[in-house]
């Protein structure tokens, strides 16, 4: 389900609000209830990891960072 995040123009308030399609208006502000409410553009809230397709099908190189791979140089140990 995507979430976006939205700031109201007259009192400033910025929220998240779960929108079900993705062309769907803007909701009213949480606060002050106003329609004067504007999408902000937000980063994605998930990271692709691990040992995956993304790791191996997209990366070349050194950029892969499989699991098990040590070349990151933060081993912890």
């Amino acid at each position: 389900m995507p979430i976006f995040d939205f700031e109201c123009q007259s009192c400033g308030n910025v929220f998240e609000k779960l929108v079900l399609k993705i062309d769907a208006p803007a909701p009213n502000c949480v606060t002050c209830d106003s329609d004067d409410v504007a999408k902000k553009v937000s980063a994605p809230g998930f990271r692709l990891s691990g040992s995956g397709w993304y790791e191996t099908d997209f990366k070349t190189g050194s950029k892969k960072n499989l699991a098990g791979n040590s070349q990151d140089g933060g081993s912890g140990k």
